[in-house]
């Protein structure tokens, strides 16, 4: 089934009706409620088993860890058996927050060797447009055989790699957050130095699908990311870097990312912290 990161929801329902054995993962989470589970239970795909961001899709550490740090092989490897996938079994994941969970999701289990898993676009609501049913209650499946990978530390950036970084750095932020404006959760408002700011809202739609790989394409490249130069990216606490993470597979950019994140870069004492607008290439940098 895998041919892209994403999947309508048209193909979705068609893989279905075809009798495709797909595990549907439900990841719904909300920055500041606990409310994922009851919204689950209240309605989900059939079948579809729920998935707890921050209890199974990150794990725990110090602030200087930010706030959603990846959790350890073994915690994906036993959530992942709990959700009931399969060894070779594809596997969509969805959310109601404009992919942002799922894509944690999605990056999570492709980094941990699972060879098929998609983002649902448009996610929920989109499933509903398209006439697709909901079912309320817990699923609980089987126990699940997939052994994922163990991959550690790579493919990933901490602070201290991200602090020496040759690339293009992406702050996938909203630009008054970048820039030092408004800083509503963290410690300090700002930016990590030589950052460039790519609004995750940049290659989504207004109703939270991802927009024509042209556009996403166009984006990265008014962001300052050429194709021939390694890219990283950050955001808060994680988890919308690997949104734009998902938006660079659209159009075959790798993309490194630094978990921790600004939650993590703020909470360590002594980093150097930038705000305001990234100076235009052609300008001079003020002294």
């Amino acid at each position: 089934m895998q041919a892209s990161p994403l999947i309508s929801a048209a193909e979705l329902r068609s893989a279905l009706d075809a009798g495709e054995t797909v595990r549907l993962l439900d990841v719904r989470y909300r920055l500041g409620f606990t409310d994922g589970h009851e919204n689950y239970l209240a309605g989900h795909l059939p079948g579809a088993v729920f998935a707890d961001l921050e209890k199974e899709l990150a794990g725990d550490g110090a602030p200087s860890d930010g706030r959603h740090p990846l959790p350890s092989d073994a915690t994906l490897q036993a959530a992942a058996r709990r959700w009931g996938i399969r060894r070779g079994q594809p596997v969509v994941v969805y959310d109601d927050s404009r992919s942002l969970p799922a894509s944690r999701a999605w990056w999570a289990l492709q980094r941990a060797g699972v060879a098929d898993v998609r983002v649902l676009d448009g996610g929920l609501s989109a499933w509903r447009a398209a006439g697709g049913a909901v079912e309320q209650g817990e699923v609980v499946p089987p126990p699940g055989d997939v052994v994922l990978t163990s991959p550690g530390s790579a493919d990933i950036l901490d602070t201290d790699q991200v602090a020496g970084w040759g690339g293009v750095l992406l702050d996938a932020r909203a630009p008054e957050r970048f820039r030092g404006e408004a800083e509503p959760i963290d410690p300090v408002a700002g930016h990590i130095p030589g950052a460039r700011n790519l609004p995750i809202t940049e290659v989504l739609t207004a109703d939270g699908r991802f927009r024509e790989p042209e556009e996403i394409l166009a984006a990265f490249e008014v962001a300052g990311a050429a194709e021939e130069v390694p890219i990283a990216a950050y955001c808060g606490s994680g988890v919308t870097a690997a949104q734009l993470a998902l938006a660079g597979a659209l159009i075959g950019r790798e993309i490194t990312v630094y978990p921790g994140s600004w939650s993590a870069w703020s909470n360590t004492p002594g980093l150097p912290v930038e705000t305001g607008p990234v100076p235009a290439e052609d300008d001079p940098l003020e002294e």
